[in-house]
């Protein structure tokens, strides 16, 4: 099954597969921060995504999000629709934090008053710079009704998950998505795993996402794995 590789990233490689349709995402073990600047191997990470990423993938599809997913090959290989990815990281935060904390010197942790969405341009070697709606357009990453259908969709999807978490004594403070044109449709791509999205333990306020990774704060395994064990149980 596994091919020629055609694009290697941070946390996941993708290989053709002999439908040109179809790709093949494998998950690595592999933790970065900085942008890929540092990085580190940590074994059963890969595993940990890949198991997260299904539960969720399922849940927004139950409730009509469209994603990528095809079906699972492995225990950290999927099969998953070829898009024209769109290069643009939409994040979604509904309480202040990281960048968004230190760009305008606000309180860790307040919640905002409406859910905030920003868009920033996916190339590494620009270190994913922010980018406006004006700018989007004039460099023709975008039309102005794929716009309006990328925010609705990251809000429906916000909307989903924001109780989704709570349900299981989890903050979601913010999330990146990434979507791609498949057919005439956008759909969600990439994955929803704590590596691209913000979890505190409701009850104690602890960072049970790349945070932990990023700060040196505790173990990323045992942080992820206790993500997926109420994603199970609760």
């Amino acid at each position: 099954m596994k091919d020629k590789l055609v694009y290697s990233g941070k946390a996941k490689n993708l290989y053709s597969t002999d439908n040109d349709d179809e790709l093949l995402m494998v998950y690595k073990d592999q933790a970065t921060s900085l942008n890929g600047k540092n990085k580190k191997t940590i074994e059963g990470k890969g595993l940990l995504n890949f198991q997260i990423t299904n539960i969720i993938f399922d849940y927004l599809q139950t409730n009509g999000i469209k994603t990528h997913f095809i079906s699972n090959l492995d225990d950290k290989s999927q099969i998953v629709h070829k898009t024209e990815v769109i290069p643009l990281e939409l994040v979604v935060r509904n309480k202040i934090a990281g960048s968004f904390a230190k760009k305008f010197n606000l309180q860790r942790g307040l919640k905002l008053k409406y859910p905030v969405i920003e868009f920033y341009y996916k190339n590494d070697e620009l270190d994913d710079p922010f980018i406006n709606d004006s700018q989007i357009f004039a460099i023709d990453l975008m039309s102005n009704e794929e716009m309006s259908f990328l925010k609705n969709e990251a809000l429906k999807i916000n909307d989903l998950l924001m109780p989704y978490f709570d349900s299981k004594n989890l903050d979601l403070i913010d999330f990146k998505l990434e979507f791609g044109r498949f057919e005439n449709s956008i759909i969600l791509v990439d994955e929803f795993s704590p590596d691209n999205c913000r979890l505190w333990d409701k009850s104690t306020g602890d960072s049970l996402d790349k945070d932990v990774f990023r700060n040196s704060t505790g173990s990323l395994i045992d942080s992820y794995k206790e993500v997926l064990k109420r994603l199970v149980e609760y």
